[in-house]
């Protein structure tokens, strides 16, 4: 992995530090169903670099017999609602989508993203970990390896799926230095693009297999964002 990044220098040299004075669009919507993005409430620990993770159990987090009585609809509202004013965000996506992501991640674990910041962006390196999904900096990952502390971690709970043909997923941002509640909900959103979106799955299966052929400008104009 780290060979590919270092291949791949000479797209994102500068990325950081890019500017612009345009606005950039909002990236496509994914299906997650509602959103939560909520609170300033965090922990800062967290085990360092990109090692196994342990899950927080869904029974810790949530009245589980209460949910089995309730429908999907909602469910989705008391996982929102059990986020408000706690610094996590919720979000819940159909059982099938989070199979055909659970696929393709397995495939492919790692891609980038370009988080728009004011009047530039910076490069996120995201790796899948299921059930969980791993955010940290694209140049800390260079510069330490697995050894790089995540930003923001993701966690997908799948005990409604038969059910209520129901994911839970709950994202928790490590550090509040590094990311903001929105610029996680945001990676959330545009990373399930990428995996789910045929034409933009691509990118990642180029990312993870044909790197000769990725090129980060492409990743750009999927996002709507400009290159430099």
């Amino acid at each position: 992995m780290m060979r590919r990044l270092a291949k791949l220098g000479s797209s994102f040299s500068g990325i950081a530090t890019k500017t612009l004075s345009s606005s950039i669009p909002e990236a496509i919507p994914g299906e997650f169903r509602k959103w939560a993005s909520l609170g300033s409430v965090r922990t800062s620990k967290f085990a360092s670099g990109f090692s196994p993770l342990e899950v927080k159990p869904l029974n810790s987090i949530m009245d589980f017999q209460r949910a089995m009585t309730k429908s999907p609809e909602e469910l989705a509202s008391i996982w929102d609602d059990y986020h408000l004013g706690r610094g996590h965000i919720g979000a819940t996506m159909k059982a099938k989508l989070y199979r055909l992501f659970e696929q393709r991640a397995a495939d492919c674990q790692y891609f980038v993203i370009p988080l728009w910041r004011g009047s530039g962006y910076t490069t996120m390196f995201s790796q899948v970990k299921n059930p969980h999904i791993i955010f940290t900096g694209l140049e800390d990952y260079k510069a330490r390896g697995t050894q790089a502390s995540p930003y923001l971690k993701v966690t997908h709970y799948t005990e409604f799926a038969q059910s209520k043909d129901l994911v839970l997923a709950r994202g928790d941002v490590v550090f509040t230095s590094k990311l903001t509640d929105d610029e996680a909900k945001w990676l959330m959103e545009t990373i399930q693009s990428f995996y789910l979106n045929d034409l933009r799955y691509k990118l990642v299966e180029q990312f993870n297999k044909q790197t000769h052929d990725f090129d980060f400008k492409d990743v750009l104009q999927a996002l709507n964002m400009p290159s430099m």
